[in-house]
C-alpha cells in the first residue's frame, strides 16, 4: 500500500462505505497536503457527503486506511475533532443567541480557555467584518452575513484543518466573493482546506487539486488546470438554438460536439474554425470561449440532470 506524503495531513487509501451491500463509496486513494486547498467535486448522489462524514467520524469506514493528521480516525476521533473546522452546507447557528453568543457558546464546546475566548471572538468577527452586528440577534443577520459568522465559528478552535461543505450556495456574487477572499486568507494562514463545491468557477479559483467522483468512484484527479488541459480541447463554441447542419458536418472531424437541450458544443484546439462558424452565421447566438473545469465536469459526469 501507498504511504502518505510526508506533508499529508489526510491520508486515504481504499476508503470505502457500503449501505445493505450497495458502494457508496469505492476505493477512493487521495493525499490532501497541509496548507492547501482541495476539492471534492461530483454530481448530486456521486458519494461526496458519505466520504466527509467518513472524513469527519461521522460515519464508520467499511473498508481502507483513513488518517488525519497522522491518526486513524476511528481511534482519535476526539483528539481530530479539537483540531477541525467545519462550515456546513446550512447554517445551524443559534437563534436564541446573539452574533458574539454563538461564538463563545461554540468555544465552550471545546473547553476553550474564557480569558482565550474573550481575545478571541472579537478578532474573529472583525476577520468576517461583522464586528459591528456582535449584539445582534441571528434572525436580524443577511444569508451573506449568517455564511460568514459560519465561518467564524469554525474558527474558533484555531484548526488545523477546515471541511467547507458547499459554503457559498445561495449567496449573491459580492456575498460569494467575500467568502473567497477569507478562504484564501485562511490558506495564506496556513490552514489546510477541504471544499466541496457545485460552483466549477469557485473550484478553479480556490483549490489546488481537485478530485472529480460519480457513484462512488474515482474520475479525474488532479489540478484544475491539469484536469482542463487533460480532459478537454482548448476552445469551446457555444451555439444556442437551431445551428445550421451543413455548417456544424463541414467542422474538420478534430472537432467535438456535445448537445444540451437546444444548445451545441462545440470543442476544437484549433480556435479557427469556431471562429469562421460563428461569424458566418451572425443570426445564430454563439459564445466563443475557452473550455474551464465545468466543461470537464460535464464531459467526465454527463449532462444528464440527477435528482
Amino acid at each position: 500500500m501507498q504511504a502518505p506524503s510526508d506533508h499529508a495531513l489526510v491520508h486515504c487509501r481504499n476508503l470505502s462505505k457500503f449501505f445493505d451491500g450497495a458502494a457508496a463509496v469505492s476505493g477512493l486513494d487521495f493525499d490532501i497536503p497541509s496548507g492547501s486547498c482541495f476539492g471534492l467535486l461530483g454530481p448530486n448522489g456521486a458519494g461526496k457527503t458519505t466520504t466527509l462524514r467518513m472524513l469527519l467520524g461521522q460515519s464508520p469506514r467499511s473498508g481502507g486506511t483513513l488518517e488525519v493528521f497522522g491518526k486513524d480516525i476511528d481511534l482519535n476521533r476526539r483528539q481530530i475533532r479539537q483540531c477541525t473546522g467545519i462550515v456546513p452546507q446550512a447554517d445551524n447557528l443559534d437563534p436564541d443567541f446573539t452574533v458574539a453568543e454563538n461564538l463563545h457558546m461554540y468555544g465552550s464546546y471545546f473547553r476553550i480557555d474564557k480569558t482565550q475566548l474573550e481575545q478571541r471572538v472579537p478578532s474573529l468577527l472583525e476577520l468576517v467584518e461583522l464586528a459591528s452586528r456582535a449584539d445582534d440577534r441571528i434572525d436580524t443577520l443577511s444569508g451573506g452575513m449568517k455564511r460568514r459568522l459560519t465561518l467564524a465559528r469554525s474558527l474558533v478552535n484555531d484548526p488545523k484543518l477546515l471541511v467547507l461543505d458547499e459554503p457559498t450556495t445561495g449567496l449573491d456574487p459580492q456575498a460569494r466573493h467575500m467568502i473567497w477572499s477569507l478562504i484564501h486568507q485562511m490558506k495564506r494562514n496556513g490552514k489546510t482546506i477541504l471544499l466541496t463545491t457545485h460552483y466549477m468557477e469557485e473550484a478553479e479559483r480556490l483549490c489546488d487539486e481537485l478530485m472529480i467522483i460519480d457513484n462512488g468512484s474515482l474520475l479525474a484527479q488532479g489540478s484544475p488546470a491539469e484536469l482542463i488541459r487533460r480532459h478537454c480541447e482548448s476552445d469551446v463554441l457555444e451555439i444556442r438554438g437551431k445551428a445550421p447542419r451543413s455548417a456544424v458536418e463541414s467542422l474538420p472531424s478534430s472537432c467535438r460536439t456535445e448537445r444540451a437541450g437546444d444548445s451545441l458544443y462545440i470543442y476544437s484546439d484549433d480556435a479557427k474554425p469556431l471562429l469562421e462558424l460563428g461569424q458566418s452565421h451572425p443570426d445564430v447566438a454563439c459564445l466563443h470561449r475557452h473550455s474551464g473545469l465545468e466543461d470537464v465536469f460535464l464531459r467526465l459526469t454527463g449532462r444528464e440532470l440527477r435528482g
